[in-house]
C-alpha cells in the first residue's frame, strides 16, 4: 500500500512539473518484490569522500539544450570505483542513478 501511495504521489509531482513548463520528464521504475528501484539522470557536482560522490538530478529536455538542474544535491556511490581509494571522476559529468533502498548508486567509470 505504501509503495501504491509514493508512485501516486511521484506521478502527481511529475504532472505539476509538467505543467510548470519544465518540458517532458522521464522517470523509470524497476520493481522487484519488497524493494523499489527509481532510476534518473543526474549530474555530479563533487567528490564528497572515496566513491561517494555529491550529484544533483537533472532533466534533459531537447538536443543542444543543457540538461535542467532539479532540486537539491545528494549523495551517490560510484560502483566503478574502490571504495577504498579516492575517486577520480569529473565534476560536471552527466549520469544514469539508481535509488535502491536508502542509497543513490551509479556505474561511472573515470
Amino acid at each position: 500500500m505504501r509503495n501504491r501511495m509514493q508512485t501516486d504521489e511521484s506521478r502527481q509531482v511529475l504532472e505539476r512539473l509538467g505543467r510548470s513548463g519544465l518540458g517532458q520528464m522521464e522517470i523509470s521504475v524497476v520493481r522487484s518484490p519488497g524493494s523499489v528501484a527509481q532510476v534518473l539522470t543526474a549530474k555530479v557536482e563533487s567528490l564528497s569522500s572515496y566513491n561517494l560522490y555529491n550529484v544533483r538530478a537533472v532533466v534533459l529536455d531537447d538536443v543542444g539544450i543543457e540538461p535542467l538542474e532539479l532540486g537539491g544535491q545528494m549523495k551517490a556511490f560510484n560502483l566503478a570505483e574502490s571504495f577504498t581509494q579516492q575517486g577520480q571522476l569529473q565534476a560536471g559529468e552527466y549520469i544514469v542513478m539508481c535509488r535502491v533502498g536508502d542509497k543513490n548508486i551509479f556505474y561511472a567509470k573515470p
